[in-house]
C-alpha cells in the first residue's frame, strides 16, 4: 500500500499486482486479492479511518447524536447532494478521520520505541543548550504546574500541525484540503521532527479553506485528546513489560499566520493582526496595505536605533508589549460574542447591526 501511494498507482493496477501474487504465491496463503480486502486489513490493526459527514455549509458534523439526521439542525441544508438519488447517496462533505490513541500505544509495544518515548527524562543533557522542546521554558513551566503528570515519563506530549494545500498541484484551480498532523515530543530530536513520526489525525476536505468553522473539524480529535487527558488509556509497555496508564496532552500548535488565524479565532488581517501586541498593535496603512512598523519596541531601551531618524524619522520610546497570562487571555476570550458555526448567509457568524457576518 505504501508502494501504491508513493507512485501514484491506480486502485484497477494494484488489483492486478495482487492477483499476479495470488497465482503466484502457493494455495490457501491469506494475501489481500484486492485493493479493497488489503484495505481491510490495515484497518483491523488499527491503520483504518473514521468518515464523518459535515454540513454543507460547516454548521456542524453528522456524528454522534447527530449521526442520523438527514439535514442540519441549523441551517436545515439536506446532507446529501441529491436528495432524491434512487441509488447510492453521496454527501456534500466527509471529514476523514484517524484516531490517535491506538497509534500512541503502538509507539510502547515495541521495547526499542518505547525506550525512545522516555528520551526526554533518561537521554537529554543537562547543560543548558536548547536541543529539544524539553529544554525550553513551556515544557519546563508545564512540569511545575502538573506534577502528576509529568511524574510519569512515559506521558505523551504532542505537538498540533495544520494547514492547506491544493492537492491535484494544479494551482490554476483553487483548491484548499487541510491535514491535521500531530507529532511526538517524547521521542528524541533525531527521530520526533522525522516524518515517519508524524501521525495524520484529520484530513478536513475542500474545496475551500475551514476558516472559522476550523473548531467544528477539530471536534473528533479534541474529544479523543480530552479522554487522554482527563482519563488515559491502559497500555503495555515492552521495555518493562508493564502496564500503565497513558494520558497525553498537546504542549502547541505549529501554523503560518493564515492558518493560525483559523485554529485560534484571532484576524491574520488588519490593524490588530499581531496576537502578541493585542491592542497594542503599532500598524499603519501604507499604499493599499497595513504595515506593522513597531519593531524597534523590542530593542534595549539604550539602543541607538532607538533614537534614530533613518526609519520613519521618529523616536521609538514605547516598550515592549506586555506578556499576557492565563487568566487575561480568558477574560478576553470571555467576552467574545457567541457566534454560530457555519458558512450559510442567514445563519453563519456573528450578529452585528442586523447581518450576518461569517
Amino acid at each position: 500500500m505504501h508502494i501504491k501511494v508513493n507512485n501514484k498507482w491506480t486502485d484497477s493496477s494494484f488489483d492486478q499486482l495482487l492477483e499476479l501474487l495470488q497465482s503466484a504465491f502457493p494455495e490457501e496463503n491469506r494475501a489481500p486479492s484486492s485493493h479493497y480486502i488489503a484495505k481491510k486489513k490495515l484497518k483491523k490493526i488499527g491503520l483504518g479511518y473514521e468518515s464523518i459527514h459535515v454540513c454543507k455549509n460547516d454548521c456542524i458534523l453528522l456524528w454522534k447524536k447527530h449521526e442520523s439526521l438527514q439535514h442540519c439542525p441549523i441551517c436545515r441544508e439536506s446532507r446529501w447532494v441529491n436528495k432524491n438519488t434512487k441509488g447510492k447517496k453521496v454527501a456534500h462533505k466527509v471529514l476523514r478521520y484517524f484516531p490517535l490513541t491506538s497509534r500512541l500505544q503502538r509507539l510502547y509495544y515495541s521495547r526499542h520505541t518505547a525506550k525512545n518515548m522516555i528520551w526526554h527524562n533518561t537521554g537529554r543533557s543537562e547543560d543548558g543548550a536548547m536541543r529539544h522542546p524539553v529544554d525550553g521554558s513551556s515544557w519546563k513551566e508545564f512540569d511545575m504546574k502538573y506534577p502528576n503528570f509529568s511524574k510519569e515519563p512515559r506521558n505523551v506530549r504532542l505537538g498540533l500541525a495544520a494547514d492547506g494545500f491544493n492537492p491535484f498541484g494544479n494551482m490554476s484551480s483553487a483548491h484548499s484540503t487541510w491535514p491535521v498532523v500531530v507529532t511526538t515530543y517524547n521521542l528524541p530530536p533525531w527521530l520526533c521532527m522525522k516524518e515517519s513520526s508524524f501521525m495524520l489525525t484529520l484530513l478536513i476536505p475542500g474545496p475551500n479553506s475551514p476558516g472559522k468553522d476550523m473548531d467544528v473539524f477539530l471536534r473528533p480529535l479534541v474529544e479523543e485528546l480530552k479522554h487522554l487527558w482527563n482519563t488515559g488509556v491502559r497500555t503495555k509497555d515492552a521495555a518493562t513489560n508493564t502496564f500503565f496508564t497513558m494520558k497525553a496532552m498537546l504542549l502547541w500548535t505549529i501554523n503560518d499566520f493564515p492558518a493560525r488565524s483559523s485554529l485560534s479565532g484571532w484576524s491574520g488581517q488588519g490593524y490588530k493582526a499581531c496576537p502578541t501586541c493585542n491592542e497594542d498593535t503599532p500598524s499603519c496603512r501604507v499604499t493599499n496595505k497595513i504595515a506593522f512598523v513597531g519593531h524597534r519596541r523590542f530593542l534595549d531601551p539604550n539602543d541607538p536605533w532607538r533614537t534614530s531618524l533613518e526609519f520613519n524619522r521618529q523616536h521609538e520610546t514605547r516598550v515592549p508589549p506586555i506578556q499576557f497570562s492565563n487568566e487575561a487571555i480568558k477574560a478576553q476570550l470571555d467576552c467574545l460574542p457567541t457566534r454560530t458555526p457555519g458558512k450559510h448567509p442567514d445563519f453563519g457568524g456573528v450578529r452585528e447591526n442586523g447581518k450576518i457576518s461569517s
